[in-house]
């Protein structure tokens, strides 16, 4: 008699960074931060649900691909962007706007948090510019995972929100260092910090 097959309901962190396609120090800080249920074996060994995994696949089934290396794009003086809101005509006066911009960008679109953790997972972005108010995991939620990321430690990061202040204290706070802006979205200001990065 055939022994019946029995997928496994769980997995190790590096089977999760694989499926992932992220490094397996970032998928312990997803573990950490509640992104991802695990648990330890006697030996001290993470564990990883399955589930949640697939999970935040299907979240993310949309996922931009990693914005280009850095080297490339300091030979090209490009400057590697990724926009992170979940109102796709905002999504698009974005790319419509930067595309003028008179500096060569490689802009990558994520319209929810967990998009936009897999792809800066895979390579980090020169600049990151999000909202905070989103589906599944918001930006606050994302924010505090990136400030412990390694992939996030050359990354200029941007809120450009719908909230008002007192909102955002209340909900909050912004980790220290990172430059709040209001609706609608102040191109001008977003190219002031785009240019200063390149510089």
């Amino acid at each position: 008699m055939a022994t019946p097959h029995i997928e496994k309901t769980f997995c190790t962190t590096r089977e999760a960074a694989a499926l992932l396609g992220v490094s397996i120090g970032t998928v312990q800080l997803w573990v950490e931060s509640d992104l991802l249920q695990a648990w330890k074996t006697a030996g001290g060994h993470r564990r990883v649900m399955r589930e949640s995994v697939d999970r935040l696949l299907h979240k993310a089934v949309d996922a931009p691909s990693p914005p280009a290396k850095l080297a490339a794009a300091e030979k090209e003086r490009r400057l590697s962007v990724l926009v992170v809101e979940d109102d796709p005509s905002l999504l698009r006066l974005y790319q419509t706007k930067m595309s003028r911009w008179p500096i060569k960008l490689d802009l990558v679109t994520a319209d929810n948090a967990v998009a936009a953790l897999l792809a800066i997972g895979r390579g980090g972005p020169d600049l990151l510019i999000t909202d905070l108010n989103m589906p599944f995991t918001n930006g606050f939620e994302m924010l505090r995972v990136l400030t412990q990321a390694p992939e996030a430690v050359h990354t200029t990061i941007v809120v450009v929100s719908g909230l008002d202040a007192a909102e955002i204290a209340r909900r909050g706070p912004v980790p220290p260092g990172i430059e709040v802006l209001a609706k609608p979205v102040p191109f001008d200001r977003l190219l002031a910090i785009a240019s200063s990065i390149l510089k």
